[in-house]
């Protein structure tokens, strides 16, 4: 049944003040309370300055000031002004002004103690990822005109999908809608993910509010980027990625910090973009590994995008062809609405997937049933080049991923460092050499004495050797992270790839063959089986239609439950199975897992900073300890200790508040503020 756009879910959440207490009356400005960058965890909160006479028109909040702290000048960013200060100390004063520009703005700073909050991290280590270095001379220069987008109307994606056209009309009317969309996997309209996100932001841009639109990588973002140019206009809108040199980063951020451009496409970098009147966050396949940040307190895109949403009161859209434990985890509690296609329009649309029999029966069959390169692959590439290219996937780069002993089959490794050893491309053939040192060893076997050695992993250029002498007369293209191709015509062609680096055709694969299951299945993750179908259905969204005989061919075990959903084309019901399971076995999304270290003499019976007790309200029920405080004694100790705690989610109607560290010291607990709200 179809929503209305009054039942979509929304936060209403009241005024939310992160600076509290105040520091006075607004109407004379003395005081500057300022976030000054000390990644220190017992000193994470802001201190007040006094505002000297001569820099009382440059201070304004947002601006990077210098000030003195512990005897050291540091970076800041002044988060309000006010006339007077609870502290009853004598104020130091702010000695400069590095730069009268509020680039850090109000809404963002809630965003930034929110994120630190619930990856509990401190606010200086996410406020590096919000804004980013400054640069003087792009500051200074004139900014450059943007024209304002141009109007677009009419919903192909989204208007597919039951409660699509309610979101978009939600959009229009300025409501806060949260959606996750499974997409069917097919080449477009059906499964066009930059249609998708181009319509939301479209009934967006119509209502006078900003859209932020995030995607994992670079190609991913200039499809994007293409796309938006051709429906609101060149130089409507800006990139905002880390891969852009300091002067292009700057001048987009500033372009949204100023209310330039509504519009921001961008990767990762730009999830704290701050764009004016936000209206809201599109975020496409947030199971890509690129979302996560790799520097502390290691946010990831989809719980900022979240925490955004919550907080600025703008509309959510995760677009993807796979479903994350953690999407459907929010879809199941309805924090956001699920968008899905009917199981008998996904077959109806999407391309057919084979799975490679491997019973004794097809073995007789065909000798080749067992072997990486069955018969069956063969008779699918040599049907699809009838058509037109044909995809083949393979999940390993390079020429011999591994190699093992001919006879004894251990796996081969390297003398000076114990790696195991790979096979290069050569003249003669291949040529053993160890990845980690470089070594390129006369190797023989340790066990059985043999020099021969065997490939049990093939890479993507090994492969495409093979192929290529099966069909000498086609045209092979190879693509990888090496080297990786955007784009292949209509012509016939074999285009051998790795996850992730598919080229897009012009018109649609006519058949895309899955090769090496077992490797993406056997992975020692958790999220090994989550992983391995977003890659493949991701795969499966290149190829045609099954009105145009798209045909896709997958080698490996036909019981495992990934293969099975893929089979099915069904990514929401594997989720909800895993997440499931999960939660039986008490492994995050619905469980969290903390780990603290510190040194051995600073436990808890010996430093009287640490105080274990079951933490108040939502812990109330676990049996396992809990640490209500941060050590802050700077005890050190050459021999390091570990503490591993198992916290449960806390339930959205028992936050826990914030509460002082009993040792004195003034720090804060804050850890579990973020998790509460998201359930």
């Amino acid at each position: 049944m179809s929503r209305g756009p009054h039942s979509w879910c929304e936060v209403h959440v009241g005024a939310l003040s992160v600076l509290a207490p105040s520091i006075g009356d607004m109407e004379e400005a003395r005081v500057a309370r300022v976030a000054v960058d000390m990644p220190l965890p017992h000193l994470d909160r802001f201190f007040d300055y006094s505002i000297p006479v001569e820099l009382a028109e440059q201070v304004v909040p947002g601006c990077r000031v210098k000030v003195r702290f512990a005897g050291r000048q540091r970076d800041g960013f002044v988060i309000e002004t006010g006339a007077t200060s609870a502290s009853d100390r004598e104020l130091s004063p702010l000695l400069k002004v590095t730069s009268s520009e509020p680039v850090l703005k109000p809404e963002i700073v809630d965003v930034v103690r929110a994120v630190a909050d619930h990856y509990a991290g401190t606010f200086a280590d996410v406020v590096r990822l919000a804004v980013p270095p400054r640069h003087g001379l792009t500051e200074k220069a004139a900014p450059p005109d943007y024209p304002p987008p141009h109007a677009a109307s009419g919903s192909r994606t989204l208007a597919a999908y039951a409660d699509g056209a309610s979101f978009v009309q939600a959009l229009q009317l300025r409501r806060a809608p949260r959606a996750a969309l499974a997409l069917s996997p097919v080449s477009e309209p059906l499964g066009d993910w930059v249609g998708a996100m181009v319509e939301a932001a479209a009934a967006t841009l119509g209502a006078d509010r900003g859209a932020l639109l995030l995607v994992p990588d670079a190609a991913d973002l200039a499809r994007l980027a293409a796309r938006c140019e051709l429906t609101f206009g060149r130089g409507s809108f800006v990139t905002l990625t880390a891969d852009l040199g300091p002067a292009a980063r700057y001048r987009a951020f500033l372009a949204a910090a100023r209310g330039g451009v509504r519009l921001v496409l961008g990767t990762r970098a730009a999830a704290f973009a701050p764009v004016a009147d936000l209206g809201l966050i599109a975020l496409y396949d947030d199971g890509d590994d690129s979302w996560s940040d790799q520097r502390a307190p290691y946010p990831h895109a989809r719980v900022v995008a979240a925490l955004r949403s919550s907080r600025q009161q703008c509309g959510l859209l995760f677009v993807g062809y796979g479903r994350t434990a953690e999407t459907q985890s929010l879809a199941e509690r309805g924090w956001v609405v699920p968008l899905q296609a009917a199981a008998s329009a996904r077959r109806e649309a999407c391309p057919v997937v084979h799975v490679t029999s491997l019973s004794d029966v097809a073995a007789e069959r065909d000798p080749a049933a067992h072997s990486r390169l069955p018969h069956e692959v063969f008779t699918a590439i040599r049907a699809g080049l009838a058509r037109g290219p044909v995809l083949v996937q393979v999940p390993r780069a390079g020429y011999l991923a591994a190699l093992a002993c001919g006879r004894c089959r251990s796996i081969a490794r390297c003398p000076s460092c114990g790696h195991p050893l790979a096979g290069e491309r050569s003249a003669r053939g291949a040529a053993v050499v160890c990845r980690v040192c470089g070594l390129r060893p006369d190797w023989h076997c340790p066990d059985c004495g043999s020099t021969e050695l065997r490939a049990p992993r093939v890479g993507v250029v090994r492969t495409a050797e093979e192929l290529g002498r099966a069909f000498p007369q086609t045209r092979v293209v190879q693509s990888s992270g090496e080297q990786r191709e955007a784009e292949v015509g209509d012509e016939p062609a074999l285009v051998i790839a790795t996850p992730g680096a598919e080229p897009v055709a012009s018109a649609g694969y006519a058949a895309a063959v899955l090769l090496d299951a077992d490797l993406l299945l056997a992975r020692a993750d958790l999220r090994a089986g989550e992983e391995a179908l977003r890659r493949w259905l991701a795969a499966v969204a290149l190829v045609r239609g099954a009105e145009h005989d798209g045909t896709v061919v997958l080698v490996g075990d036909s019981g495992a439950r990934a293969v099975q959903a893929l089979v099915r084309l069904d990514p929401v019901g594997f989720a909800g199975r895993e997440l499931a399971e999960r939660a039986e076995a008490g492994f995050p999304p619905t469980s969290k897992l903390v780990g603290i270290e510190g040194a051995h003499d600073a436990s808890p019976r010996r430093c009287g900073c640490y105080t274990w007790k079951p933490a108040p309200l939502c812990w109330v029920r676990c049996r396992w300890p809990r640490v209500s405080c941060a050590p802050c004694c700077g005890c050190r100790s050459s021999t390091a200790a570990h503490w591993w705690l198992r916290r449960r989610r806390c339930r959205p109607r028992e936050p826990l508040t914030r509460t002082t560290a009993p040792c004195g010291c003034g720090s804060t607990l804050r850890s579990c503020e973020s998790v509460a709200e998201l359930g």
